[in-house]
């Protein structure tokens, strides 16, 4: 097959959807791989490594989305300013595309519409499963491991007080709160990196298990009210959506922390549908002025009513960074792990040269978003027929 590897142009993205290595083991399988000059310099791979590993170099974006019959990519989607053109615009019926879709987000519905419109083939990253065969496809905990790291980073440089305690010769100083919501892997990751900064940490999920796994590792556990045969999905692994009666009681039970806090990390996620608002715009106002919250659910809608989705703002003195790139701030260590998960996605769907759907596969079931024309993704009919 011809895979194309375009230049990533959401602002201040740095990832590239391959390396030189993958791109190897790409040429290997006997493919050939396009990759638009200059894709991989912000994640520091240079062009000259591409084409030592066989790629063949195209300065023209358009001409790799003509080429290919596969688009591997980051981000979803998006307008290039420098085309004055949708990159959905560039692809043509029966061309993949494999990515971070977030199909069920509504800042998404038109961009999957035009997709399935024009007959392209979308398989998300943000669907594969999270079961044993999948685990080295699983781009979504991978980029979650990078995205809870550095937004605790990130929120230490946002907030205006030290995180540790701290001893003067004026006394103590105490260390900051941090509330950490959902604590799947990127929960997981900001907890035990608030706590290694010296906070003091507390989380909070409907799973009990997560709790379990949070306070293993440093944090206080806060009550949320949600009983673990509500908060947990038939499959024991995932959160279950909540009805709106659980989620005002979930709201009420965290208020009292989210108003003590100095960070709040919101990392509760909803397989394949839209993130709840666990954080109203009531309790942002009931925070302390120069505190601060990272939204990284933020691609699924967000778990803050407030959160302006790719932007940081303030808002009633509040820090709220709703940036959609986390780990495109750490590039090089994103990139290794991004690339290696979608070519071992890529390697999984392709029987024969060519990418075979399997739909009674749980894997190919949960990834695709829109074929023949029609968009197929449950959690996006849904957010579809809700938005209505």
């Amino acid at each position: 097959m011809i895979i194309g590897i375009p230049k990533e142009i959401m602002h201040a993205e740095n990832r590239v959807a391959a390396t030189p290595e993958t791109v190897a083991k790409m040429v290997k399988d006997g493919h050939k791989v396009l990759v638009e000059a200059g894709a991989g310099l912000g994640a520091f791979y240079k062009d000259e490594d591409y084409s030592s590993a066989g790629a063949v170099l195209e300065s023209d974006c358009a001409k790799v989305y003509e080429q290919a019959q596969v688009i591997l990519k980051v981000k979803e989607p998006l307008f290039n300013q420098e085309k004055n053109m949708h990159e959905v615009d560039m692809m043509h019926a029966g061309q993949y595309i494999i990515t971070f879709i977030h199909p069920a987000s509504p800042v998404n519905h038109s961009m999957v519409k035009a997709m399935a419109a024009k007959g392209i083939i979308g398989i998300t990253l943000d669907g594969i499963p999270r079961i044993s065969r999948a685990q080295s496809m699983d781009a979504l905990s991978s980029m979650s491991t990078c995205a809870g790291y550095k937004g605790i980073v990130m929120a230490t440089d946002d907030i205006p007080k030290f995180l540790p305690l701290i001893g003067t010769a004026v006394g103590m100083i105490k260390p900051s709160n941090v509330f950490v919501i959902g604590t799947g892997v990127a929960g997981l990751r900001a907890v035990a990196t608030a706590r290694g900064l010296g906070a003091q940490v507390y989380s909070t999920d409907i799973r009990p298990e997560a709790n379990e796994q949070a306070k293993s590792l440093g944090a206080k556990i806060v009550e949320n009210g949600i009983p673990a045969e509500i908060g947990v999905a038939p499959d024991g692994k995932h959160a279950n959506k909540l009805s709106e009666e659980w989620l005002k009681v979930e709201r009420e039970h965290i208020a009292e922390t989210v108003k003590n806090a100095d960070i709040i990390f919101l990392s509760a996620l909803l397989f394949g549908h839209i993130a709840p608002i666990l954080v109203t715009e009531d309790m942002v106002k009931s925070m302390k002025p120069g505190s601060c919250i990272v939204d990284i659910s933020i691609d699924q809608g967000g778990n803050c009513a407030i959160t302006n989705p790719g932007k940081r703002d303030i808002k009633h003195g509040i820090v709220i960074e709703g940036i959609k790139n986390i780990p495109g701030l750490l590039p090089t260590s994103s990139t290794w792990m991004f690339a290696n998960n979608i070519y071992n996605l890529l390697k999984y769907l392709v029987k024969d040269d060519k990418i075979v759907l399997d739909y009674s596969d749980e894997i190919v079931a949960s990834t695709i978003v829109c074929y023949d024309g029609k968009i197929v993704h449950e959690g996006t009919l849904e957010a579809l027929a809700q938005a209505k």
